[in-house]
């Protein structure tokens, strides 16, 4: 297959991009690199630096590559920031994924992968996630990826589109190549190995009264190869023409506990993690943990990282080799180093 990547110098995306790759796929990555990083895309792919909201270079590159399927991954994916600036969210992420599909309708490219997000259901009123829940986002960022897949919905009617929307909370981990590079970053694993890096920045725990088994908030965590696996199964059955428009939740099984995260990073690392406590964050519900019963029953999947241990281990070993990298290079041009890592909060 052709097949564009949007987003494709992200963290996920740069994982998908080489798993397509490596399955003798012809890939070619479109990104802004607002969030993404040159060096993250493969280098067996065709990169294009440029913005989906430019209509004129999204056709472009769809035809002049003959492509003919799109994994759309690219997005502002910011919860807080998406409340405190909803037009960047409506433009980065409706607009723009209008303006994508536009093109896939001119261009006679019928099959499209989303990547959306299980924050379109918003509060569940039950646990695991189904795709049948009720959606009812809280935030703006929630309400922007629905937007696009209501959008699929009619695009598929009017014009055939072949769609799968991908719903998932949050990534982690790493492969042997790809790990996590956001600026700020505010995922809950990376900024936990942080603290074990440097214990001038403990962690904040947001809560310890939730109704759940150590009373810290339970969250859904899958490797991010498991994910890549995900949207490549979607988008070979798409075009099998296997599937032709259907949403599919991913999800670990029972989600881990903030608590069970810190403990388990401890393990991996053998540091210890400094934790200071906070008070609950309005809005922060006690469980968000998705069922991934649909997709395996469809497509096959299960996610292979099923240890929450060996999920943040593989995050660490990354980190760690990134870290000697960075004083290798340093050393080898009598540079200064200099610390990346920031203090941050993380949910609790």
């Amino acid at each position: 297959m052709r097949v564009l990547v949007t987003g494709g110098a992200g963290y996920i995306g740069s994982v998908i991009t080489d798993q397509l790759v490596a399955g003798g796929h012809r890939v070619v990555v479109l990104d802004n690199l607002s969030k993404g990083h040159r060096d993250a895309v493969n280098e067996h792919a065709t990169f294009v630096h440029g913005d989906l909201l430019d209509a004129a270079i999204v056709k472009h590159t769809l035809v002049s590559n003959s492509i003919e399927s799109v994994v759309h991954m690219a997005a502002s994916s910011l919860v807080g920031e998406s409340m405190a600036s909803p037009g960047r969210y409506y433009t980065n992420n409706v607009a723009a994924g209008i303006t994508l599909l536009n093109a896939l309708v001119e261009a006679n490219v019928n099959t499209f992968v989303f990547s959306s997000t299980a924050a379109v259901y918003g509060e569940p009123t039950s646990v695991p996630i189904g795709e049948d829940a009720t959606t009812n986002p809280t935030n703006t960022y929630g309400e922007t990826k629905l937007a696009i897949e209501r959008a699929l919905h009619w695009y598929h009617a009017a014009h055939g589109l072949r769609y799968a929307s991908l719903r998932y909370f949050n990534a982690a981990g790493a492969t042997s190549r790809r790990g996590e590079r956001h600026d700020p970053e505010t995922h809950l694993i990376p900024l936990v190995l942080r603290a074990a890096s440097n214990k001038a920045h403990p962690i904040t725990v947001f809560g310890r009264d939730y109704p759940t088994r150590d009373g810290t908030c339970v969250r859904d965590y899958i490797h991010v190869s498991d994910l890549a696996d995900a949207h490549v199964r979607a988008l070979q059955a798409l075009e099998a023409e296997k599937l032709r428009a259907d949403i599919f939740n991913l999800g670990c099984g029972d989600g881990w506990t903030v608590q069970e995260v810190i403990d388990a990073a401890r393990a991996a690392t053998g540091q210890d993690i400094p934790v200071r406590e906070g008070a609950r964050r309005a809005g922060d519900p006690a469980a968000l943990v998705a069922s991934s019963a649909h997709i395996a029953k469809a497509l096959g999947w299960q996610p292979q990282h099923s240890s929450l241990e060996g999920i943040i281990g593989s995050a660490w070993k990354w980190e760690q080799r990134e870290a000697a990298s960075g004083l290798a290079r340093n050393a080898s041009t009598g540079s200064r180093i200099m610390n990346p890592r920031r203090s941050a909060d993380v949910a609790g």
